[in-house]
């Protein structure tokens, strides 16, 4: 039971499966950049040379830097992502959970807004063969179709993805260079001076920073992906991705300038386009754009995964439908997925509306990445200094980008910011809930019911209830036990069996960790399991138990043949029972009113979750579930008073 974490090595294979699972996001975003800068304005050489100017920095110090060179340091045994990187930092801050909640839910909202405007802004270049073309059903289409997809895992797809976005950079590459030799004085634009003239002079200049964003926001997925594709091969394909990104960008800006002093009509991207190319172009962007989306996607799915073992998110069901390492579906996250796609595409219609929507969202992932990075700075070096410089250097510039960004609010900003509001409350209440609950948990030493245990086993008056009774205990010393598993046990309804099982899950801040310890509390009749399972480890503990059980009796350390003598005789294994405590919340609560909503709520989101049955991978034939009531705060009683009958 154990998993490779080590990076994986720099290869031709590995460089290509870079290309096809990270910068997809980042790599279509040519596709909208320009158009976005350049809007409704007239074409001038300070809009074009200072826009372009701007996009080539951020690229460069907010991907570049940050993410490429130094967050992807931040290694949790060869994972990323803003989740794992919490992981390494946690213990130093109860704080931290903070940006780190702020910033998954922000990511999720990007999954919903990524898609639909990558596949419309791909789609809607086919108006330049058929002006009359309804863009609308087929951009559904294909998000249909996408999510539809997602069940039968992406194993095959996945292979096809880094030779297409391959062809998709080379494409970038080619097209810009024809044009840049059209107009060579556009490489005057990597002069910092006319970014810093765009923004301070040009009017309304500061808040196209909003539209220069729209050219980094698939960073977070440099760094996401880390423990698929390695560090090395992100920094070594970022190379020719940054520079076919650049190079496209600067013949967008060359074919702009031909056009100085005009409105633009189209998008600039297609006008790079010979006309004889355009179908095969389009056909291209468009199947860049699905797997731009596709990585979103199944990104989404990573990061649920991982706030589920962190307590942020409700437990529901993951289905792993291939067996390669890192396949994961969540039939709930896919079709809530699906609905806020669709909706983004009916409710704005055309890819120009969508990118006030854009952008908001993942630079509240940025600022939080922020935060937890120069923690992790000062965590890692001890360095005051290096910590400081990091958080003030990232903090002016993501700020900037969000009060830019904060513009676009009134005009479908506001739909990226409700749906990580709604996504951050779930997690708030899921977390204060698990809080709540661990508080007022209520343990015993094991030790002062040890005699009772042995003496229920032997008493034959008490009907057998099982042979071996497995308790789900989550008491993480070994000494204690909750107090409602000793009264499921002696008074719910005695429950006797040969050899009594407890079973404790940790889910531990490495990604991949899969250990166990046995404890034999009293010989042979109460028995301590500990699992030690890593944050992206499936919890099929059914399985690991059985193994665990083999192993014990392979080395003779328990006798599992079952004790009634007719049996015995047979050599018959006993039965194994699960027994499964479930909260739910009593009327005898008198609670405040802030944590009476929170409960209401868990509750509530409770009903749309796994059970704790499935979600440990139990067998449902031999498990009992028994109701427990959750009492917070007992309800105050009138003083009753006995009067003469």
């Amino acid at each position: 039971m154990s998993f490779p974490t080590k990076s994986p090595a720099v290869t031709t294979a590995g460089l290509l499966i870079s290309l096809g699972i990270i910068y997809g996001d980042i790599g279509t975003s040519p596709l909208y950049v320009m158009k976005a800068i350049v809007g409704d304005a007239l074409i001038s050489e300070t809009l074009v040379y200072g826009g372009i100017s701007c996009v080539f920095w951020t690229l460069t110090l907010q991907t570049t830097v940050k993410y490429v060179l130094l967050t992807l340091q931040a290694d949790n045994n060869g994972e990323g992502g803003i989740f794992s990187l919490y992981t390494l930092i946690r213990r130093r801050a109860a704080w931290l959970i903070v940006p780190a909640m702020v910033g998954g839910a922000a990511l999720l909202a990007d999954g919903i807004i990524t898609p639909p405007i990558s596949i419309s802004s791909a789609v809607e270049g086919l108006r330049i063969i058929y002006p009359d073309i309804p863009t609308v059903p087929i951009v559904l289409a294909i998000l249909s179709g996408l999510f539809l997809m997602q069940s039968f895992g992406t194993e095959i797809v996945g292979k096809a993805f880094g030779p297409v976005m391959l062809l998709w950079f080379t494409m970038l590459s080619v097209l810009g260079a024809s044009s840049v030799v059209q107009h060579p004085e556009i490489l005057r634009a990597f002069n910092p001076a006319y970014a810093y003239e765009l923004l301070v002079s040009y009017p309304n200049g500061f808040w196209l920073l909003g539209a220069v964003f729209l050219c980094t926001t698939g960073a977070e997925a440099l760094y996401s992906d880390l423990g698929h594709c390695g560090r090395l091969n992100i920094r070594l394909s970022w190379i020719f991705v940054k520079s076919s990104l650049l190079l496209n960008y600067l013949g967008q800006g060359a074919w702009l300038m031909t056009q100085e002093g005009k409105h633009l009509v189209g998008n600039p991207f297609y006008h790079l386009m010979p006309d004889w190319f355009l179908l095969a172009g389009i056909t291209v962007a468009t199947i860049a754009a699905i797997i731009a989306s596709q990585a979103l996607i199944s990104g989404s799915f990573t990061l649920i995964s991982e706030a589920i073992r962190l307590n942020l998110w409700p437990r529901v069901q993951l289905v792993y439908p291939t067996n390669l390492k890192g396949q994961l579906y969540i039939p709930s996250v896919n079709w809530l997925l699906w609905i806020g796609c669709v909706g983004v595409v009916l409710y704005f219609r055309e890819s120009a509306h969508m990118e006030a929507a854009y952008g908001l969202a993942i630079t509240a992932a940025m600022l939080s990445t922020t935060l937890l990075m120069a923690s992790y700075l000062y965590t890692r070096f001890k360095s005051h200094l290096l910590s400081k410089l990091f958080l003030v250097v990232y903090l002016s510039i993501e700020i900037a980008f969000l009060i830019a960004n904060l513009s676009k609010f009134q005009h479908g900003g506001w739909v990226s910011m409700l749906i990580g509001f709604l996504l951050l409350s779930v997690m708030y209440i899921w977390i204060s809930a698990f809080y709540i609950k661990h508080s007022l948990t209520e343990y015993v030493r094991l030790k002062h019911y040890l005699p009772a245990l042995q003496e229920l086993s032997a008493d034959e008056t008490v009907p057998k209830y099982t042979t071996h009774l497995v308790f789900m205990t989550s008491a993480p010393d070994p000494k204690k036990i909750e107090s409602k598993v000793i009264y499921s046990i002696f008074q719910k309804r005695p429950k006797r069996a040969d050899i009594y099982w407890f079973i404790h899950v940790e889910t531990t801040d490495a990604p991949y960790t899969s250990e166990y310890k046995v404890r034999h509390i009293a010989e042979g009749d109460v028995i301590r399991i500990d699992f030690r399972l890593g944050f992206r480890v499936e919890q099929r503990i059914n399985l690991f138990f059985r193994k665990v059980v083999e192993e014990l009796v392979s080395n003779g350390e328990v006798d599992i043949t079952s004790r009634y003598p007719s049996l015995s005789r047979q050599q018959m294994i006993g039965d194994f029972r699960f027994v499964v405590l479930e909260k739910y919340l009593s009327v005898e609560n008198d609670l405040p009113l802030n944590k009476r909503v929170i409960m209401q709520w868990y509750f509530n989101i409770k009903e749309f979750a796994t059970s704790e049955t499935k979600w440990f991978g139990l067998d449902t034939s031999s498990v009992k579930v028994e109701k427990v009531p959750l009492v917070i705060r007992p309800v105050k009683l009138p003083d009753l008073k006995r009067i003469p009958g």
